[in-house]
């Protein structure tokens, strides 16, 4: 009989750590338990998973013992708290937050591009930003191929990559403007209903927004590679769910449009849309709910000599959150690294 595992969810009723128990049921991961946790206003409430209703339980210093592996989404401030508790107690945390991404002790993995980087975890492995591991996706097989020296990338990113409270309010926007009522901004420094704000996360002293660095650095440590540079504008489009990316990048060898295709058209993770004489091209509505990342308009960069570019889609909350996540404990189970007494 093959080996399950006691799994706890942190964060269970928020919209991403209910997307990762609808991940485990669908993927019929190998669970023995789930332990679904939040905070102790949400204990009590009751989820579903595996076709079982499950009873959310308070996280606290004690959730930990006899869990083999915690899949974190509660935010940065719990996981800096509560992921070392929960390594402590032996089990391995594979944590959504910003919390250890840049952490050089922890793993930020991706694992159709660096699953051997789980090798080295010492408990903790974190999940990429969701802007990030999409274009992961669509970018290591051709780093692989001819090498990527720089990339240019402008996000279009779901209000869902903020939470719940910004699908209502986008929502709730949408409604009053087309009864002609006046409309309050809460979530957003601005409207958000049928405009787009350059605006995700705070600034820094260089100018960039905090998430556009968090695209820079997090690229780098990815893909292993100090010499690729990239830079990216990030913006908040008024779209419920899937982020969209138009990416430039320049490789050290030529690829045609058609190599590229090529290459993507084999690629784990990756669905390669690209006839635009039909008028089929990557689509957030379409993109929702799907495992994939999605890539199209690839073309070459006419103003340069080994330019490509491309337009990439995912399910922000699903590939860039909750799938990612599962499927890193899926390559830990693989390649045996969690540790069960």
């Amino acid at each position: 009989m093959s080996k399950k595992f006691v799994v706890a969810v942190c964060g269970a009723t928020g919209a991403v750590g209910q997307e990762m128990l609808k991940v485990l049921e669908q993927r019929d991961f190998p669970c023995s338990k789930i332990i679904p946790l939040a905070s102790s206003r949400s204990a009590g409430k009751k989820v579903e998973c595996q076709g079982h209703e499950l009873v959310v339980q308070e996280l606290t210093k004690d959730s930990f013992n006899g869990v083999d592996i915690a899949l974190f989404s509660a935010g940065g401030a719990i996981s800096k708290e509560y992921a070392p508790i929960a390594a402590q107690a032996g089990c391995v945390v594979v944590d959504n937050s910003a919390a250890w991404r840049m952490d050089p002790e922890c793993p930020l993995v991706v694992p159709e591009v660096n699953p051997q980087d789980l090798d080295w975890h010492k408990g903790i492995i974190a999940n990429p930003n969701c802007s990030t591991i999409q274009m992961m996706v669509a970018l290591k097989p051709i780093h692989d191929e001819a090498k990527i020296k720089r990339v240019v990338v402008s996000t279009y990113q779901a209000v869902s990559g903020t939470g719940q409270k910004a699908i209502e309010e986008l929502e709730n926007q949408v409604r009053r403007l087309m009864s002609g009522q006046p409309v309050v901004a809460d979530v957003y420094p601005h409207q958000i209903a049928f405009n787009c704000l350059p605006h995700i996360d705070v600034f820094m002293d260089n100018g960039y927004t905090k998430e556009e660095m968090k695209m820079v650095n997090e690229t780098v440590k990815i893909m292993g590679d100090p010499n690729i540079k990239v830079t990216a504008t990030c913006v908040r489009v008024p779209v419920f769910y899937g982020h969209s990316e138009s990416v430039n990048i320049e490789t050290e060898l030529k690829l045609t449009a058609d190599d590229v295709r090529a290459l993507l058209a084999k690629a784990p993770g990756v669905t390669v849309e690209d006839y635009p004489e039909k008028l089929i091209y990557p689509m957030a509505i379409n993109a929702s709910g799907e495992d994939d990342t999605f890539v199209g308009r690839i073309r070459e960069d006419e103003t340069i000599d080994n330019g490509i570019n491309m337009w990439i889609v995912s399910d922000n909350i699903r590939k860039g959150a909750a799938l990612n996540t599962v499927q890193i404990a899926e390559t830990l189970i693989e390649r045996d690294l969690v540790r069960v007494p």
